[in-house]
């Protein structure tokens, strides 16, 4: 093993420790051995970063597992917000990464370190709150409505204030109600998604999640969705696609990119679109297949604003 990847090796694991107690048992990140039809890559190891929706619903674990089996490789899984995975992946300490901000994405393609960026799943966003309901947002049709709503009850609402996907969404919402949240009733946890849902929970207050993080954790809370988004009939303001981008080898010389690439190519693939559409909870499906389409969409490997030439 090259000095620099035993000096990511021991990175990955210190920054994988704020999430021991999910990576615990977790076949995605132990690491699977398998005969692989590899032989080239077979005891390599792949180095994600993603988003920690991803993580909390099991399925990246669902994934990784038969990926692992394949290659006979081990799959290194950080999970944090899109913000953190993206700045990991800058610092040439991941491989990989899946994530769901398109504009953070945009932004990493055209200063170069990512390549190669292919449309993954999405799902969407809700916004969940006490059975209480203190704002009055149950069944509204616009969620910059229901934030106005909120903000103007003064009610509580937990935030995750990390820079993620997650994030990024929110403060677009907010942006988009007019209301700059502040105050007694907004709280900034600088946590992942499921803990967020716990802490709402435990305070009776709104947050905004993603569908697949709600759907896994429903049955543990108290929450209810009071806006739906575009699955359910919402607005597509709370639309959420996810994309996977391999980390540039030309900026980055020490990344494993036929392993990412082979990744890419296993989660893009019919099989692995399917474990994505077959992956449930509590028999509600959390994710829906983005990468495969009769019309494919140039622009997903691009980012906005750029031709199909590669000029601006």
């Amino acid at each position: 093993m090259s000095k620099h990847r035993a000096t990511r090796r021991r990175f990955v694991a210190a920054l994988g420790a704020a999430t021991a107690g999910g990576l615990a048992g977790c076949s995605a990140v132990t690491g699977a051995s398998g005969g692989g039809d590899r032989p080239g890559v077979v005891g390599e190891t792949l180095t994600l970063t993603t988003t920690t929706s991803t993580y909390d619903t099991g399925l990246l674990a669902e994934l990784n597992a038969h990926f692992e089996e394949r290659y006979g490789v081990t799959v290194e899984a950080v999970a944090q917000g899109t913000g953190a995975a993206l700045e990991t992946a800058r610092n040439g300490d991941a491989d990989v990464v899946m994530v769901h901000a398109r504009s953070l994405e945009d932004e990493f393609t055209r200063q170069g370190y990512g390549v190669n960026r292919r449309d993954l799943m999405f799902n969407d966003f809700v916004v969940v709150g006490p059975a209480s309901d203190p704002a009055g947002i149950d069944g509204m049709a616009s969620a910059t409505e229901a934030f106005a709503a909120i903000a103007e009850a003064g009610a509580p609402f937990v935030s995750r204030g990390d820079d993620s996907g997650t994030h990024t969404k929110e403060l677009a919402v907010w942006d988009g109600a007019g209301v700059d949240p502040g105050g007694g009733w907004y709280q900034e946890t600088g946590q992942g998604m499921g803990e967020v849902l716990n802490i709402a929970d435990e305070q009776g207050a709104y947050a905004l999640s993603d569908r697949g993080t709600f759907l896994s954790q429903r049955s543990e809370i108290d929450l209810t969705v009071r806006v739906q988004g575009p699955i359910e009939g919402g607005p597509d303001l709370l639309a959420n696609p996810y994309g996977i981008i391999a980390v540039n080898p030309a900026v980055h010389g020490n990344v494993n990119y036929d392993l990412a690439m082979a990744y890419i190519g296993y989660v893009t693939s019919p099989d692995g679109q399917e474990r994505i559409a077959n992956y449930e909870s509590d028999g509600e499906q959390l994710f829906f297949p983005r990468a495969l389409s009769e019309d494919p969409n140039f622009r997903q490997y691009v980012p906005a604003g750029w031709s199909a030439n590669g000029t601006r």
